[in-house]
């Protein structure tokens, strides 16, 4: 019963969290937001003290169900895991010590990594925001096409209960990376278990070194224990060695599936503690302390590095054509000297300490000009650009939808009044300068009016635009809007620190 408890609850909070990944309308994450909320490193980013608290609360208890329930990576390994198995079923699993000088020195670089505000090795190895990329960037996708698909089909019988939405690839590096961490991890899992959580990831460390005092443990009886070595076949953390009756429950994830496999009734999930001989105790202390990693060529890990984050757009579609004739060419982004931030975030010191990269306000974003960074000191954190669409001033996602508090949750009419940059102007691309024609475009869709315009010369009837720099927000609708292409006439240059006007 506990397995199966351990797989409905698990499988639950996997399906809700990718649901909250994929969610284009809004609508999931009133319901869904505080399995995000849960995580254990962006709760430690918010400051929620509550949700520690209650974490460490049933680590102490229970041991690691974090990372066996909980965490969605761990999960996706137990599915990857059990899919493995299907398809091989004489397939199994055989104890190895533990790798603890690895385990350990990743934690502390991790540590250090996040004091230091190190953002781009944060985000590589944090559990919950490496899922949230593969979900944003590699499922969503997938996702939206199936939607794209019903919406075409039920156009076709007079039904809106679906609509079309944009599909296209937001950043080639957080792309990259989505892809390389599913499939070294997937690989892993497939052929030997929780050998990621148990060698690499820093939570799932953290959270063993903790388990280790847990009250409730799954132990072995030697009175009944008869070394069938079936419960080892079955860990997929490769964490028990029945020989010597012993356990190592730093990495024991409490999946459950050596009890359920054990014939003998010799296995329980109980804060009774078993007595062993003095050689069997031996054995088990050198198992706990981990060893020479004679293990190590079945738990051996593909290393990944030195990952070139290139351009940050690609063409999501065909070029639109204008009455079937001119082909409207596709804007290219500007180079911006400092990055626009979305509204709330504060200021790039405030976002590059508390961003974990995991991409949920990129994919909740209704407006597509939200998309993870290619810069090494920002990497896959989210910036502003504005060749999809612009920052509006009612829409507040973003801020509803961060777990961790890089962007902290605003109002409309708080967003409506923070400056996150300001519109420069280029006369060279403005086509009133180079075509000679009127241009209207920006004055009529600055929301706060800072933009006017002026006539060119004191008798031209030609106008050009002029900016308030006091009172523009940096929405990016100037630049959206502006008919000049490939590159606009006026863009938004971001400013490190935000302010109310």
């Amino acid at each position: 019963m506990l397995r199966k408890l351990r797989r409905v609850l698990g499988g639950i909070f996997l399906a809700l969290i990718t649901l909250l990944f994929l969610d284009f309308t809004g609508a999931l994450h009133g319901v869904l937001g505080w399995t995000a909320d849960v995580q254990l490193v962006p709760a430690i980013l918010s400051g929620s003290l509550i949700i520690l608290a209650v974490l460490l609360v049933v680590t102490l208890l229970l041991g690691r169900v974090y990372c066996s329930v909980i965490c969605p990576l761990g999960v996706m390994q137990d599915v990857c895991s059990w899919s493995a198995g299907r398809v091989n079923k004489k397939r199994r699993y055989s104890y190895s010590r533990a790798v603890s000088w690895l385990r350990y020195t990743v934690l502390g670089i991790f540590i250090i990594a996040l004091v230091a505000h190190v953002a781009a090795l944060v985000t590589l190895i944090e559990p919950y925001s490496a899922y949230g990329r593969i979900a944003t960037n590699i499922f969503a996708p997938v996702y939206r096409l199936g939607n794209n698909l019903l919406a075409y089909f039920a156009a076709r019988v007079d039904s809106y209960a679906f609509y079309h939405t944009d599909v296209w690839v937001k950043g080639f590096g957080s792309l990259a990376v989505a892809l390389i961490t599913l499939i070294v991890i997937g690989l892993l899992a497939w052929r030997n278990g929780r050998t990621w959580c148990n060698t690499v990831c820093p939570v799932g460390t953290l959270l063993g070194f903790i388990s280790r005092f847990s009250v409730l443990k799954p132990v072995i009886d030697p009175a009944k224990c008869t070394k069938c070595s079936q419960c080892s076949r079955v860990c997929k953390a490769s964490c028990i060695d029945y020989d010597n009756y012993a356990i190592d429950h730093s990495r024991c994830v409490t999946c459950m599936n050596c009890i359920d496999k054990c014939k003998f009734d010799a296995l329980h999930y109980t804060a009774k503690r078993y007595k062993l001989n003095a050689a069997a105790e031996n054995a088990a202390d050198d198992t706990a302390e981990g060893g020479t990693n004679n293990g190590m060529s079945r738990r051996g890990f593909l290393s990944v590095a030195g990952i070139l984050a290139v351009s940050n757009t690609v063409k999501a579609q065909a070029p639109i054509a204008d009455g079937g004739l001119a082909v409207i060419e596709d804007k290219k982004i500007p180079d911006r000297q400092t990055a626009v931030l979305p509204p709330g975030s504060d200021n790039a010191r405030h976002m590059k300490i508390h961003c974990t990269g995991c991409q949920l306000c990129v994919s909740a974003c209704p407006n597509n000009i939200l998309r993870p960074s290619n810069k090494f000191s920002t990497f896959m954190q989210p910036e502003m650009s504005f060749e999809r669409g612009y920052c509006r001033p009612e829409c507040t996602r973003c801020s509803e939808v961060c777990p961790t508090g890089a962007i902290r949750r605003i109002t409309p009419v708080e967003k409506s009044s923070i400056q996150v940059g300001r519109a420069v102007w280029i006369k060279e691309n403005c086509v009133v300068n180079r075509d000679e024609e009127p241009c209207t475009a920006c004055e009529r869709h600055c929301p706060t009016g800072a933009i006017t315009l002026i006539s060119r010369n004191n008798d031209d009837k030609l106008k050009i635009p002029v900016v308030d720099t006091e009172i523009c927000i940096g929405c990016g609708a100037c630049e959206n809007l502006c008919p000049s292409r490939p590159f606009s006439a006026i863009y938004v240059e971001g400013i490190e620190r935000h302010r109310t006007i």
